[in-house]
C-alpha cells in the first residue's frame, strides 16, 4: 500500500511538473518559482528513489527536500505577498532559520545522515505562516494560487504531525510506523491533486494557447 502510494505521488508530480512547464515563461514571477519547486522536489525524489533500489543510505536527501522547499517557496511566497511587514517576515525567517541549522550541523555533522526533527518542523512551521498570511491576504482579494496554497497548508501541517509521530512510533510500533508513512504518501497525493487543480482552473486555457 505504501509503495503504491509512494509512486502514484511520484506521477502526479510528474504531471504536474511536466504541464507547469508548458507555461513556464507566460505567468510571471511566482509562477515560474513554484515551477522550480517541483522540479527541485522531482529531482530529490528520484534521487532518493533511486538511492533505495542500489540499497543505499538516502536519510540525507531529506536535509536538501526540506532546505530546498523553504527556500523556494519562500521566495514563492515572496511574489505573492502583498504587505510589507509580511514579506520582511519571510526574509527574516529565511535568513534566521538557514542560519539555525548551519550552526546545527556545524556542530553536530551526524545530523547529516539522520531525520532532523528540528529542521523538519521549522522549515514547515515557516511556511504554514506565511501560507496563511495568503489565505488572510485572499479574503479581500485575488485568489491567486489558492488550491496551491490550500495544499501547502494541509499538507506540511499534516505531514509535520506524521513525521514527530512516525519518529516516536518506529521504536514503539513498527505497524504504527508504517501507518504514518501511508497517511504522509495519502497527503503528499492530495497536495499533488491540488496543484493539478490550480493548473486547471487558473492556467489550463493560457497555457494552451
Amino acid at each position: 500500500m505504501l509503495k503504491l502510494f509512494v509512486n502514484v505521488g511520484y506521477v502526479i508530480l510528474l504531471v504536474n511538473l511536466i504541464i507547469f512547464f508548458i507555461g513556464f515563461s507566460k505567468h510571471g514571477k511566482a509562477y515560474m518559482i513554484f515551477t522550480w519547486y517541483l522540479g527541485m522536489i522531482f529531482i530529490i525524489q528520484m534521487v532518493s528513489k533511486i538511492m533505495i533500489e542500489f540499497h543505499f543510505q538516502n536519510l540525507f536527501t531529506t536535509h536538501f527536500y526540506f532546505i530546498g522547499q523553504l527556500v523556494l517557496l519562500s521566495f514563492f511566497y515572496l511574489a505573492i505577498l502583498k504587505e510589507d511587514y509580511q514579506k520582511r517576515i519571510v526574509r527574516i525567517g529565511l535568513v534566521l532559520v538557514l542560519l539555525a541549522l548551519a550552526i546545527q550541523y556545524g556542530n553536530d555533522t551526524s545530523l547529516f545522515f539522520r531525520f532532523n526533527l528540528f529542521e523538519i518542523f521549522i522549515t514547515s512551521f515557516l511556511l504554514i505562516i506565511y501560507a496563511t498570511f495568503h489565505l488572510y491576504n485572499m479574503l479581500n482579494g485575488k485568489k491567486e494560487f489558492y488550491y496551491i496554497n490550500i495544499g501547502i497548508i494541509t499538507y506540511l501541517f499534516g505531514s509535520s504531525i506524521l513525521y514527530l509521530v512516525g519518529n516516536l512510533t518506529t521504536v514503539l510500533s513498527p505497524k504504527m510506523s508504517l501507518t504514518t508513512w501511508i497517511l504522509n504518501a495519502f497527503l503528499y497525493i492530495i497536495y499533488q491533486v491540488l496543484i493539478l487543480i490550480e493548473w486547471k482552473k487558473s492556467y489550463y486555457k493560457t497555457s494552451i494557447q
